[in-house]
């Protein structure tokens, strides 16, 4: 039967917040990472050899979620928002990326 942890081993008092967090977390990384993917061609088109964000982003997903791998289980919830954090920065500054994309691409 699964825990209120969702089968995290080494779940506290507050696992259903911690769990939320790890859950929102993992939904987060995997945003990121699908909204990266599609985003892929037009940015590295604009951006050329020289500065890549696409690939310091990804990057940045995979230290995440190897962070996440190791010390989910036993993260505080402050630390696990702290993840959350980077990773809607990271979110936030890939939408101006391609905002500034698409105005270049208007000509504007």
């Amino acid at each position: 039967m699964p825990s209120p942890s969702h089968g995290w081993p080494g779940a506290s008092a507050n696992a259903p917040t911690a769990a939320s967090a790890r859950c929102a977390l993992l939904d987060a990384a995997d945003a990121l990472e699908a909204r990266l993917r599609a985003a892929r061609g037009e940015i590295e088109a604009i951006a050329g050899d020289h500065e890549n964000p696409v690939r310091g982003a990804m990057q940045e997903i995979l230290r995440q979620r190897l962070w996440l791998q190791e010390n989910a289980h036993t993260a505080a919830l402050a630390d696990l928002d702290a993840v959350r954090r980077s990773l809607d920065s990271a979110r936030d500054s890939l939408e101006q990326q391609l905002q500034r994309v698409a105005q270049a691409r208007a000509g504007h």
